[in-house]
This record gives structure tokens, sequence and C-alpha cells, in this order.
């Protein structure tokens, strides 16, 4: 497929041809994308009911679990570090 996102007329083609017992890799023959494209647009539509892209809850963190376990490595070799010299 060209582009990244697929059509809303796709989608529903994949769905309907799941509901009537067809394969993934017959579908993904047939409309030209990868098998595991057609297998995540389906398990996305058993999960949520439908495959549009939907909202997210929360707001995003500002600081990963990974940056913060990388500060607090650099906290604990050197405590006398201050707060400008992490930020560099």
């Amino acid at each position: 497929m060209r582009s990244k996102e697929l059509s809303v007329e796709l989608t529903d083609r994949i769905v309907s041809w799941h509901r009537s017992g067809e394969r993934y890799q017959n579908m993904s023959a047939a409309l030209i994308v990868p098998k595991n494209t057609v297998a995540s647009m389906i398990l996305k539509w058993k999960k949520f009911g439908t495959t549009n892209t939907l909202p997210r809850d929360g707001r995003p963190a500002k600081l990963s679990n990974r940056g913060r376990s990388a500060l607090i490595r650099d906290v604990t070799k050197n405590l006398m570090v201050t707060l400008p010299e992490l930020q560099r």
C-alpha cells in the first residue's frame, strides 16, 4: 500500500471479509497489503469495536521511565551534582 494510513473503505472491507470467515492471507493478497496489517486491523476492530483512531487518555509524561532511571543513576554516582549540570 502506498500511503501509511489505510482508507476507511479498505478497513471496512477487511472487517467484513473477516466476519465472513476469509483467511488473512487471502485478504492480504487481494488487497495488496501486508498480512501483518490485516491482522492488526482485525485485532484493533476486535478490541475497540471500530478501526478509527481513538483519542488516548491522559497527558503524556514529560520524562520517560528510561530517562528517569538515567537521572537517578547520575545522581547516585555524584550526590553533589547541581540541577543545571543534570539538565546539560
